[in-house]
């Protein structure tokens, strides 16, 4: 499953806390977590506030734009699988199968919803990715499994800022890994099999888009409601240029994982993926040059906060980048 990704061992020694090296030319690493355990996302409110979140409920915050970083508690041993603000005040973590809640800019935190294997006839649920298309109305997909073998989709949503949550019927019973909002109209999700949903209505309905690939999609980036991007397993990248009525595979020189794609402006963005691959395009994502890696780590998600990028992954690493 999505949340099981695991990584190669570190090829250099790893001290904690400090810098490490040069990982990629204009990326230096950090761990910042325990060895062995894994970073999953990486958000930032603004340019000094962001959070990290991974594997046995890792949180940690940072309010100085990343030089130092503070653990924080939020109460699950589940892997923290997304972090995601609706303004300054209120922002929402996704862990296993709970969403948790932050009224105080993120300084506490607290469960929310917990979808139950009850509700499930005994499945489980696993949530990966929230975001919020206005204050009042958020999306969280996953997927529900039972006995590790995905068995259904699930896709909930709020309409009331976060305080409840329902499900909502999603046109695909695969896993949905990753929404995005553009507006607070359009939105669109991806996840296994090639799978595509858009909304053109803040989500009153979902409708699925042909993508031309049955490869599992990790992620989507729109800039605006024409330009899109869609990376995935066996460097997979699609690219939309009509708000994603069409989607065209963009060549890439590597079969790695794609996971995460940032998109800056319209014409600078990355990609991270397993191995430590990361990838950089400075032409709208037509092509894309591979950055120097010494490290092999897995990257799992990646975040541009104006001239400054993260992007974080395996055995507690987080890169940053400076433009």
């Amino acid at each position: 499953m999505f949340s099981k990704r695991k990584m190669l061992a570190l090829l250099f020694v790893l001290i904690l806390g400090g810098p490490l090296a040069f990982a990629q030319q204009g990326w230096i690493a950090t761990r910042i977590a325990p060895p062995g355990q894994d970073l999953n996302t990486v958000y930032f409110r603004d340019d000094k506030r962001g959070w990290v979140g991974g594997d046995n409920g890792f949180l940690s915050r940072t309010d100085d734009g990343g030089r130092t970083w503070v653990q924080q508690v939020v109460g699950t041993s589940d892997a923290v699988n997304d972090v995601y603000f609706r303004d300054k005040e209120h922002g929402f973590l996704l862990a296993g199968n709970a969403i948790f809640g932050s009224r105080d800019r993120g300084t506490r935190w607290s469960e929310v919803r917990r979808f139950r294997p009850a509700e499930f006839e005994g499945a489980t649920v696993e949530l990966y990715s929230v975001r919020f298309a206005s204050k009042k109305k958020g999306w969280v997909v996953g997927s529900v499994s039972r006995k590790d073998r995905v068995i259904d989709s699930i896709l909930v949503y709020t309409d009331d800022g976060g305080a409840t949550w329902r499900r909502q019927t999603a046109p695909s019973r695969l896993e949905l890994i990753h929404i995005d909002f553009d507006s607070d109209k359009r939105g669109w999700i991806v996840g296994a099999g090639g799978t595509i949903i858009k909304t053109q209505d803040g989500g009153q309905t979902w409708i699925s888009q042909t993508s031309g690939t049955n490869a599992t999609l990790y992620n989507v980036n729109f800039r605006n409601d024409e330009k899109g991007w869609i990376v995935g397993e066996r460097g997979t990248i699609l690219r939309t240029t009509n708000g994603g009525d069409y989607w065209m595979p963009v060549p890439i020189d590597t079969r790695s994982t794609l996971l995460s794609v940032h998109f800056v402006n319209d014409k600078n963005g990355w990609v991270v993926g397993r191995g430590g691959t990361i990838f950089r395009t400075s032409d709208g994502g037509l092509s894309w040059i591979q950055q120097e890696s010494t490290v092999k780590d897995n990257f799992y998600s990646l975040y541009f906060n104006k001239n400054t990028g993260w992007a974080v992954g395996s055995d507690g690493v987080i890169l940053r980048y400076e433009r």
